[in-house]
């Protein structure tokens, strides 16, 4: 099967990488010519636009910024869908909204997934991510040899837009966890706490978490350079508000999390790196919350391996009701 792919962004440029590093027939496309022009290097073919992509390939990924932009692309790609072919939208995005443009295309024969991935750009360029795909069970078969390459923990959630749902409620949970490990280490730094043996504890504790033992380390050091920012962390938490709003679910702290980083971005700027949301408490506490010792960018230091199913708790259980 030949595979394209559409967004060669911080996330996109590292998923679109490892089908090339795996030998998949692949052909990108993006808008900035120059990251194009770095995939054909590498023995990737180019498309004029997602037209032609769609036309000339089995399946297409689309990895995008926001539903607006996935939804434009997806109305230059319609004329080309036919039987047979495959949209993979991994970008994060609303439930409501990949249904809706999944819809247009299994009208004319295709099929159409939600798989969003989850792990850092880190494990992104190693193929080492999760991803959560939702769609049929039949489809799921048959691009599950595509998302075993992009990432090595792949779960089949249900009917399409399931992966989005939980793909912001995890990320929900991951901007509580920034922001709780944010107070944490400022509230330790004011007590008179080593930072490096804070860190420490909170790693071997009961209080940690993926978010401390990645996204910590880029605090300490002080580049806060994770590959996303505050303008990303406001859309996935204003996606997930939508969902506990659409279901009647009366939230509490997810409305103080898009203050927070509403303040934030009004403080610091959208393209900010999202972990500098700490500097909000280093100026009023006056603290400047480093210490040596740890990485300026976070680096996936496990092997590539092939991916796998992994296959939810209690699942057979079910099956025998």
């Amino acid at each position: 099967m030949k595979v394209g792919f559409i967004g060669l962004g911080n996330v996109g440029g590292k998923l679109s990488g490892s089908l090339l590093r795996n030998g998949i027939d692949l052909m990108v496309h993006d808008l900035d010519a120059d990251l194009v022009a770095e995939f054909v290097k590498q023995g990737a073919s180019a498309a004029e636009g997602p037209a032609q992509m769609m036309r000339d390939c089995d399946a297409v990924i689309t990895c995008l910024p926001s539903p607006a932009a996935s939804d434009a692309v997806m109305q230059q790609m319609l004329p080309e869908m036919k039987a047979g072919k495959i949209w993979m939208e991994m970008s994060t995005t609303d439930e409501e909204e990949v249904k809706r443009l999944g819809a247009m295309v299994m009208e004319r024969g295709g099929a159409a997934v939600d798989c969003p991935v989850s792990g850092g750009c880190h494990r992104a360029a190693t193929g080492n991510i999760s991803i959560f795909a939702g769609c049929d069970r039949a489809t799921f078969d048959r691009i599950a040899p595509f998302l075993k390459t992009m990432g090595r923990r792949i779960l089949h959630t249900g009917d399409l837009g399931s992966a989005s749902i939980l793909k912001v409620v995890t990320n929900y949970l991951a901007t509580a966890n920034l922001v709780t490990c944010c107070e944490a280490l400022v509230t330790a730094k004011a007590a008179g706490m080593d930072l490096n043996t804070t860190y420490e504890a909170m790693k071997i504790s009961s209080g940690t978490s993926f978010v401390h033992e990645t996204e910590s380390q880029v605090i300490l050091n002080g580049s806060r350079d994770i590959s996303f920012t505050m303008d990303l962390v406001k859309k996935d938490a204003g996606l997930f508000q939508q969902v506990a709003e659409r279901h009647n679910v009366p939230l509490e702290i997810s409305p103080k999390l898009v203050e927070i980083f509403d303040d934030g971005i009004a403080r610091f700027g959208e393209r900010c790196f999202s972990p500098n949301i700490i500097k909000r408490l280093e100026e009023v506490t006056g603290l400047d919350i480093r210490a040596p010792g740890f990485p300026p960018e976070m680096v996936d230091d496990e092997p590539e391996e092939p991916g796998y199913e992994v296959i939810p708790q209690g699942s057979e259980l079910k099956a025998a009701e």
